[in-house]
C-alpha cells in the first residue's frame, strides 16, 4: 500500500467525482483510478461503488476513509515536527470560527504569529458550529473557536478562552432613549435585526429572551455580519451583539451599545483542536500561546461602559494590542 493511494482515495471521497479528485491531486484520472484499483486488490474489498459516475462508498470504504484522514494527518505532523526541529513552526494554521467569534480572532492571531513569526495563518469565518467539529474531526482544519456544546467534545480538546457577554446594538436615540441598561423583555418590544436561527448565537440569544418570559420575532434576519450592522446604522433596526464586538468594531457616529440585563446571559467561548497525540504542530501550537492569554480580563474587567461611547472602545483596542503583544 502506497501513501499516494490513499491520498487519491480521500480525494475521490471528498470531491465524490474522479476527475475532481484528480484534479486536486494533480494527475489524470486513468493514474488515479488505477491507484485505487490498486488498492482494493490489495485490500481485497470494494471500496467504491461505481456505475457510471462515482456512486458512493462501500461500507468498508467509509471505514478506510477515517482510517486514510487520520494516517494523511498524521504524516503531515510528522513533516512539520521534522520542519520545526529544523527552523521553528512552519506551515499554515487552519483556523475556523463563527461569523461572531470572527471579531476576536485577531488577538490570537497576532500572539500566535508574533511567536511563530514563520508561521501562516488561513481563517475560515463562515461556519456553523456543526461544521467547525466536523471538519476538525476530519483533519480539515487545525483549530477552531467558537460556541462548542457539550456533544462537540467528543475526539477534540478544548481550551475555555474567554466569557461571551451580550449588548443592544442601536443607531441614534430614536428607538431607545439614553440609558446605560435595557431589560431582554424590552429589547424584545423592539425592531430587531438579528442573525439567522442555525447560528448557535442566535439560538443563545433566543435563550436569554425566552428565560426572560417573551419571545423575539425579529424583523429581519441575515447570516452577515456586515448586513446587520448596516441594518443597525439605519437607524431603523436594534440587534443583540456580542460585548466583544466593541473592541474589534468600535462604534462610531451614532450607533451606540446598550447592556442588556434580566438575564446577565453569558456563553463560554473555546478553542479546539484535534485531541489526536501527537496531531498537528502548528495546533498544538496555536493552543500553547492561547493558553498564554488573559481575554477574559481584555474583553470584561477593561472593557469600556457602554454609554462611554466610541472614545472609550477605540481606547480599549489599543489596549488589547498592547496586553496581547506583551503576552508572547
Amino acid at each position: 500500500m502506497l501513501f499516494r493511494q490513499l491520498e487519491y482515495f480521500v480525494a475521490v471521497a471528498r470531491e465524490k467525482h474522479f476527475a475532481r479528485a484528480a484534479d486536486a491531486c494533480y494527475v489524470s484520472q486513468p493514474a488515479l483510478s488505477i491507484a485505487i484499483a490498486k488498492l482494493e486488490r490489495e485490500l481485497n474489498v470494494t471500496l467504491i461503488n461505481r456505475g457510471r459516475n462515482f456512486e458512493g462508498l462501500t461500507p468498508e470504504g467509509e471505514r478506510l476513509v477515517v482510517w486514510a484522514k487520520r494516517i494523511i494527518a498524521e504524516h503531515d505532523a510528522f513533516k512539520s515536527e521534522v520542519a520545526v526541529m529544523q527552523s521553528g513552526v512552519t506551515g499554515t494554521l487552519r483556523l475556523g470560527t463563527g461569523p461572531t467569534v470572527s471579531t476576536t480572532t485577531g488577538l490570537p492571531v497576532a500572539a500566535f504569529c508574533a511567536m511563530h513569526p514563520l508561521a501562516r495563518v488561513k481563517v475560515c469565518s463562515r461556519l456553523s458550529s456543526a461544521e467547525l467539529v466536523r471538519q476538525l474531526r476530519d483533519f480539515e482544519l487545525d483549530a477552531a473557536i467558537a460556541h462548542f456544546g457539550p456533544d462537540d467534545r467528543e475526539g477534540l480538546e478544548m481550551l475555555p478562552l474567554y466569557e461571551e457577554q451580550y449588548v443592544l446594538l442601536v443607531s441614534g436615540e430614536q428607538l431607545v432613549p439614553p440609558a446605560p441598561t435595557i431589560t431582554w423583555a424590552e429589547a424584545a418590544q423592539l425592531p430587531l435585526a438579528l442573525l439567522t436561527p442555525d447560528m448557535r448565537f442566535r439560538q443563545f440569544i433566543d435563550n436569554a429572551f425566552e428565560s426572560s418570559g417573551v419571545t423575539a420575532t425579529p424583523q429581519v434576519e441575515t447570516d452577515s455580519v456586515a448586513s446587520l450592522c448596516a441594518h443597525v446604522s439605519t437607524g431603523a433596526w436594534a440587534s443583540v451583539v456580542p460585548h466583544t464586538w466593541l473592541s474589534a468594531m468600535p462604534v462610531t457616529g451614532g450607533t451606540r451599545a446598550v447592556r442588556l440585563v434580566e438575564p446577565n446571559a453569558r456563553a463560554q467561548i473555546s478553542v479546539a483542536i484535534h485531541a489526536a497525540t501527537p496531531g498537528s504542530v502548528v495546533a498544538r501550537a496555536f493552543l500553547n500561546v492561547v493558553a498564554g492569554l488573559s481575554l477574559d480580563e481584555v474583553f470584561v474587567s477593561e472593557r469600556p461602559d457602554p454609554a462611554a461611547g466610541p472614545d472609550a472602545a477605540e481606547g480599549l483596542r489599543g489596549k488589547q494590542l498592547v496586553d496581547v503583544r506583551g503576552t508572547g
